[in-house]
This record gives C-alpha cells, sequence and structure tokens, in this order.
C-alpha cells in the first residue's frame, strides 16, 4: 500500500468515489449526493478541470476530471 502523499491536508477535501476501495457504495449519504463525513478524499492538487485525488482509506492515487470549466469560456462578439 502507498503511504499518504506528505503534502496531503485533511482542509483540503473532495467527495468522489475511489475507484480502487469503493468504500462508499452502501453509503447513504454519498448514495445521496450528501457530503459524507467518512468517505472524503484528499485533495492534492487542481490543474484546471482535473482533481489529483487521494484515498485516506486505501491510499490510492488517481486524477479525476470534473469537466468543470471545460472548453473555456465562451466568446463574445
Amino acid at each position: 500500500m502507498l503511504p499518504i502523499d506528505p503534502h496531503a491536508d485533511i482542509a483540503r477535501r473532495a467527495w468522489i468515489p475511489c475507484p480502487q476501495c469503493r468504500d462508499d457504495r452502501d453509503c447513504l449519504d454519498c448514495g445521496s449526493g450528501r457530503n459524507c463525513g467518512d468517505h472524503w478524499r484528499y485533495l492534492l492538487s487542481a490543474t484546471g478541470s482535473v482533481l489529483h485525488v487521494q484515498c485516506p482509506g486505501c491510499a490510492h492515487l488517481w486524477n479525476h476530471e470534473t469537466h468543470f470549466g471545460a472548453g473555456g469560456r465562451p466568446h463574445f462578439h
């Protein structure tokens, strides 16, 4: 198992499912879209619309594409 990133900060969190352990699978809060107190991920950094996260439970590291802001800003004429 990987160690938790030394730059991980509990104050910077993301609520997305971990693709490795899926510990949120049977959680009522996560299933209803609420921010659960147990199934959050460390938000290590963000580059554009991509989040760089780590699961505190299984230490899996991955990038999550949010598509938020994808495509840039609209052009006004």
